[in-house]
């Protein structure tokens, strides 16, 4: 299974963001968190996070870039469950036996996105309001575009 992590580039996200997720936790869209928002919410950092921002698992703070990785099967179980238990502390599910199929639906969703693209590749996320609801448009941003080669630090560890 595939899934995405938090990746930053610079430390933009510290300034964008009122909750940065951490690099290397687990991502998803997130777009639940804007569900019942209109105009009038979107403004400053709150904006940034409705615009472009993907939910980190762990800290639930948000990211710009995430890009695709393997997931085992223990650290589903584990993201979901804190999912769940977030939908119980911050949205008021009843409990987190409730809550779990639609943290699972969540994971599926972002696997789903995740699952046909090479391991590194970025993903970005793009969201407005529109009379039916938010709307997601996602961008594919392929390893060989990111030429993360020019970036690496070639050495050797027995310097």
């Amino acid at each position: 299974m595939k899934l995405a992590r938090a990746i930053h580039f610079d430390e933009s996200d510290l300034n964008v963001f009122h909750s940065p997720a951490r690099t290397g936790e687990w991502c998803i869209s997130g777009g639940f968190e804007f569900s019942n928002w209109g105009e009038g919410d979107l403004e400053g950092k709150a904006r940034q996070a409705f615009a472009n921002g993907w939910l980190g698992l762990e800290t639930f703070g948000r990211v710009t870039f995430v890009a695709v990785t393997q997931i085992e099967q223990a650290e589903i179980d584990q993201i979901t469950r804190n999912l769940a238990e977030h939908f119980v502390h911050l949205y008021g599910a009843p409990s987190v036996d409730a809550a779990l199929d639609v943290a699972r639906s969540e994971i599926t969703h972002m696997n789903e996105l995740c699952e046909e693209h090479a391991p590194n590749t970025l993903l970005t996320v793009a969201r407005e309001l529109s009379d039916t609801g938010v709307h997601e448009a996602y961008r594919i941003i392929t390893p060989q575009e990111t030429q993360l080669e020019a970036l690496a630090v070639h050495g050797s560890l027995d310097d």
